[in-house]
């Protein structure tokens, strides 16, 4: 590694690199093609769904409980079944897809940029500002995530904005921590002191010098983070503190059908526990191929 910023040309050529290194493998490519799979799922999930499950004027309550491949009164088939409330299952997990992706992306990305935009500057200023930073990335994480979560969202309230907001507060450290990491090596670099040279701004020497050189390994902790999320907003939602029961998430889902996985009404909790999953390991693992592609020391 160089002590010189890439250029834009050669920046581009490397990330170009970079992405071809990442589908040199058949297995990366499939996890990528499922990724996408999802999304696209997530999205149209309202032209995909057979039934809009949070409009009331489409359920009724004696399709409740149906198994799978169960015909409804006006035709419609129940491929996966229904819930107590007759909402279908495939039309369910399809719309609650959508809100465990919404709010594990936006709380990442929110997360990131905050997290990312304090770390850079404690490492830039350093003394008694890094400390005090530091210390309180220490104490944030000496605590479980989801601790933090729940006393958030007692105070809170229910609400898709409110897990979103305490999902942010729970994962801003992880992002700080990691920038100030890189930000320290790359802070003594030539360039650095190239930029610091020419009095430019300091806005302009975090974001235009700094940051850019440490999003390798920020971008493999975000995307680890985003599955991370999906996991904590499931649980919060199954401990009944996150997303309302209008608008169910995976979570919540798996919640509703709890209760009858003994009684041999599986498909209302196991299908969309399958899909929360399916999902959280295809990001893990698009996440582990980023990881070793953008370290260099794993490159081989």
């Amino acid at each position: 590694m160089t002590d010189t910023p890439f250029s834009f040309d050669k920046g581009e050529s490397l990330w170009r690199q970079r992405v071809g290194d990442y589908f040199s493998r058949p297995s990366a490519v499939i996890v990528f093609i499922l990724l996408v799979g999802l999304l696209f799922i997530a999205i149209f999930a309202p032209w995909i769904a057979p039934q809009n499950p949070y409009d009331l004027s489409q359920l009724d309550i004696m399709d409740g409980r149906l198994p799978p491949g169960s015909k409804a009164m006006n035709g419609m088939v129940f491929w996966l079944g229904t819930d107590e409330q007759g909402r279908d299952m495939l039309s369910a997990i399809l719309y609650g897809l959508r809100i465990s992706l919404f709010v594990g992306v936006v709380s990442t990305v929110c997360a990131c940029a905050i997290g990312a935009s304090i770390g850079v500057f404690a490492a830039y200023k350093g003394g008694k500002v890094e400390t005090f930073v530091m210390r309180l990335v220490d104490l944030q994480l000496s605590f479980p995530a989801i601790l933090i979560a729940l006393v958030l969202l007692a105070a809170f309230g229910r609400g898709i904005d409110k897990v979103i907001i305490a999902l942010i507060i729970v994962q801003w450290a992880y992002y700080a921590r990691t920038v100030r990491g890189n930000a320290l090596v790359e802070r003594n670099r030539d360039y650095m002191e190239a930029a610091r040279c020419l009095a430019l701004p300091r806005s302009r020497i975090l974001f235009n010098h700094l940051l850019p050189n440490c999003l390798p390994p920020l971008i493999v902790v975000a995307t680890v983070q985003v599955a991370h999320a999906i996991a904590l907003e499931a649980t919060l939602s199954f401990l009944g503190v996150g997303v309302p029961v209008t608008e169910p998430s995976l979570g919540m889902l798996i919640k509703n059908g709890y209760d009858y996985l003994m009684s041999g009404k599986y498909w209302i909790s196991t299908w969309p526990g399958l899909a929360l999953v399916l999902a959280i390991v295809v990001i893990n693992l698009v996440g582990d191929r980023l990881r070793d592609v953008l370290n260099p020391r794993l490159a081989k």
